[in-house]
């Protein structure tokens, strides 16, 4: 078992930065990839990006591209998204997510709120 606590959301003005935390306990950190998703209102969640198990690989969604950025610190068993330039539709409750060998996101945390305002 895996559990996982983000940390981090709150409101910001467009074009505004945030870090967002994901605290990870329960077992070895760096068994797991992991991955950040969100979910605006009224819509499906959606996948962010992710971090490889060792940290050397990253993945994002497009629209995220160069202004997100995940990182991973396996000293403190978190994971991290920075979030620059934020526009009002980044607006939504962000999730992370632990992937295990069966490449499925087995263990999500609570989410966290964050709201860019225009």
């Amino acid at each position: 078992q895996v559990r996982l606590v983000e940390s981090g959301g709150g409101l910001v003005q467009a074009g505004g930065s945030l870090r967002l935390s994901c605290a990870a306990s329960g077992r070895t950190f760096t068994n797991y990839a992991m991955g950040w998703f969100r979910q605006a209102p009224g819509k499906e969640r959606e996948f962010v990006g992710s971090i490889s198990r060792s940290g050397d690989r990253t993945y994002y969604k497009d629209s995220v591209k160069g202004r997100f950025t995940i990182s991973r610190d396996s000293a403190k068993n978190t994971m991290y998204l920075q979030m620059n330039s934020l526009k009002v539709e980044d607006t939504a409750v962000y999730y992370c997510a632990a992937s295990g060998d069966r490449g499925v996101y087995d263990y999500w945390g609570q989410g966290t709120q964050v709201t860019v305002s225009s």
